[in-house]
């Protein structure tokens, strides 16, 4: 039999709170957490709004060394780590090294950590960089400090295909359980928020400059404008079914079924991706899970909030659900757009939505923008088949989709 990968354990840690009791009271409320960058002072930039990690105490999860050595995005997935372990009742240290592996998404590596070295190396009088700048900022950092922790000797890699990689992590993790390794780290955390970041990614023209962070980023509105960046991610524990009733572990969902494709396109000021291309994702992944269209309760989409993706995406999503489209949540306006932290924490979302019985509704549009007529959920509602597909699109042609099959909520929810 192919060996079924579930998720056993989540960490959040994102602007919607540290923990997942902490991201799912946000998410039901709908409340907003993005504000004014304090990261840095972006008071020349004409984005000046993000999503940051409220109250977030790197020493808390890491030690003095670790954290002189990495840069706040492995601060951060050292925290979603240890809250995923504990999640899922396993412990700091792995038992059987070789029966544990990681494989996280990387974007655009240790922002913060590169931008002090090269202002140090440019602006200092030593004209030097530190002992770490070589491997702070490269971006299998954190799953190479963190699998050296942990002590995780199994088949690990880092992928990197922007905000598509956070679900791709979980596809290489499933494939992974199904050659034979019982339990792998997957997942993603970013942390865009510095002058060369925010200015890479103003070079896109993608980002929102609109002053008020309570409209500034808003997916399939008629006022859409860009994004908001942000930090943060989520963390999961993908096991060997087996291996998780042995312990007798609580089971969030079974990741049942992915799909990737590429455009072959860069992304520019007039791009918009290719709806075909990511259909195809799609409907790669909805095979792959053995379930129809009509069987979908809900899609968490990829929702860039700049109006010619979000209508590229509605059209790629009317053409894979034709007539019997199911409901639509998304909930990045309240956090900011994370890269690949951002679609693993959508994943997270779904597994909560299916642990709590219930389907959170979507974070806006208020008036839905011409061409992104979609179901958008506009209350919680109760699952029915208990099946989500989850979306993203990285820059530069990058499409991905994955089918989550959640499992029986507890009683109480999670803990």
């Amino acid at each position: 039999m192919t060996a079924r990968a579930v998720v056993t354990g989540i960490g959040v840690v994102a602007p919607s709170g540290i923990g997942v009791d902490a991201h799912w009271r946000t998410v039901l409320a709908g409340t907003r957490r993005t504000g004014p960058i304090t990261l840095f002072d972006p008071s020349d930039y004409p984005t000046r709004y993000g999503g940051e990690v409220p109250g977030f105490a790197a020493d808390a999860y890491a030690g003095s060394r670790q954290l002189v050595q990495t840069d706040r995005w492995t601060h951060l997935g050292f925290a979603a780590t240890r809250l995923a372990l504990a999640d899922a009742g396993l412990p700091e240290r792995a038992p059987d090294p070789y029966g544990y592996a990681m494989t996280l998404a990387s974007s655009s590596g240790g922002n913060l950590f590169g931008q002090r070295e090269l202002q140090r190396l440019w602006g200092g009088t030593s004209r030097t960089v530190g002992a770490y700048q070589s491997i702070a900022w490269f971006y299998a950092a954190s799953v190479g400090q963190l699998s050296i922790h942990h002590q995780f000797k199994g088949p690990s890699g880092v992928l990197v295909a922007e905000a598509a990689g956070g679900l791709d992590s979980l596809a290489h993790a499933a494939r992974a359980v199904r050659r034979g390794t019982p339990v792998v780290i997957a997942g993603a955390t970013e942390c865009p928020l510095s002058p060369y970041a925010l200015a890479c990614q103003l070079r896109s023209g993608l980002l929102s400059d609109v002053s008020d962070p309570e409209r500034a980023y808003r997916p399939f509105d008629a006022t859409a404008s860009g994004y908001l960046p942000a930090e943060g991610g989520a963390v999961f524990v993908v096991e060997e079914l087996g291996h998780a009733l042995a312990r007798g572990a609580r089971v969030y969902g079974e990741v049942s079924g992915w799909g990737s494709t590429h455009d072959a396109a860069h992304t520019t000021a007039d791009s918009a991706g290719d709806p075909i291309q990511y259909a195809r994702a799609m409907r790669l992944a909805l095979d792959r899970a053995g379930v129809s269209a009509a069987g979908i309760d809900v899609v968490v989409p990829d929702a860039l909030g700049v109006p010619r993706y979000d209508r590229s995406e509605a059209q790629a999503l009317r053409a894979v659900f034709a007539d019997r489209p199911p409901p639509v949540t998304t909930h990045k306006s309240l956090t900011g757009r994370a890269h690949q932290g951002g679609s693993a924490l959508d994943v997270a979302t779904a597994l909560l939505a299916f642990a709590h019985d219930t389907l959170p509704a979507s974070a806006g549009p208020d008036q839905v923008a011409d061409g992104c007529e979609l179901d958008f959920l506009r209350e919680h509602r109760r699952p029915n088949r208990r099946l989500a597909l989850v979306c993203a699109r990285g820059f530069d042609g990058f499409n991905s989709a994955l089918v989550l099959r959640g499992a029986a909520p507890t009683a109480g929810g999670t803990s």
